[in-house]
């Protein structure tokens, strides 16, 4: 049985009363950091998404951890939120779940001093259907749900987008919103937080799942999608992040780099078959 530290409802109520106080406080100075050198013998403690993102920090601490001398804990959330709020206010050292877009609208939205560290894999979003075969069998008067989110929604839009089923305005690229559809092809369409769109399946003709969302809900992305984001210059990767300031822990540089071997490819290779994760080392997010 794994170890994990699952996130209660009251860590969390603490995590959000601490966002609060350092809003308001000088805590909130990016620069305000823990020594590196104090805290070197301390457990590293890094909140994740369960999947993958938790199964890989395992992985590395059951196996890798102990030949750098590091403690590493890992706390499980199942929301897009709380981990940034979590590392902003301290409640955690560093966090694993989210892309650049992401993370770029959610810092200006609230903000939080979270930065990325290191690349480490791709979940390629898709569409889903438990009720249609084919993009084809799509219908006006159908609905679709995508998640409601900026970054992820835009991106959902675009995968709709690029498969024929809708049409956004010209130079929207990813970013786009419900309101930049030209032509929906009478497609209605649901937006939903997007770690609840696949229960939802089941209530909707299609859906746009995440990449870990998808794996959750025991979907194959390579069999069981209509349509797949394509991994080849995607600039969707999961990264290892922290508040500005913690870049240069000694702990978070040695997770870094075993988050970066080649024991760690191996391993998002050997797991997920399917090509619902791929490895995205080679680059640190900018």
């Amino acid at each position: 049985m794994r170890n994990n530290i699952k996130l209660t409802a009251g860590i969390a109520a603490t995590a959000a009363l601490a966002l609060g106080l350092t809003a308001c406080g000088t805590s909130s100075d990016p620069s305000s950091t823990k020594d590196s050198a104090a805290s070197a013998d301390e457990p590293l403690v890094v909140a994740a998404s369960p999947t993958p993102h938790a199964d890989i920090l395992n992985f590395v601490k059951d196996e890798l951890a102990a030949k750098e001398g590091l403690k590493l804990e890992v706390k499980e959330f199942t929301d897009y939120v709380l981990p940034n709020t979590a590392t902003e206010s301290g409640q955690v050292d560093a966090n694993f779940f989210q892309h650049k877009p992401y993370l770029d609208d959610f810092n200006k939205k609230n903000n939080t001093h979270i930065v990325p560290v290191v690349n480490v894999h791709l979940e390629p979003l898709g569409l889903y259907s438990t009720k249609v075969k084919d993009l084809k069998d799509l219908k006006a008067g159908q609905t679709v749900a995508v998640p409601n989110d900026t970054t992820n929604g835009g991106r959902a839009l675009k995968l709709l987008a690029d498969n024929g089923l809708i049409t956004l305005k010209d130079g929207v690229g990813s970013n786009g919103r419900l309101s930049d559809i030209t032509d929906k092809k009478g497609l209605e369409f649901k937006e939903l937080e997007a770690a609840t769109v696949p229960r939802a399946l089941n209530d909707v003709d299609a859906a746009v799942v995440n990449g870990n969302y998808a794996i959750e809900a025991k979907l194959n992305p390579a069999t069981d999608s209509l349509a797949l984001e394509k991994a080849e210059g995607n600039p969707y990767a999961n990264f290892l992040a922290v508040k500005e300031g913690s870049e240069k822990d000694a702990r978070v540089r040695k997770l870094a780099k075993l988050l970066n071997s080649p024991e760690v490819k191996k391993y998002i290779e050997d797991t997920y078959k399917n090509g619902s994760v791929v490895p995205a080392f080679g680059a640190v997010a900018k």
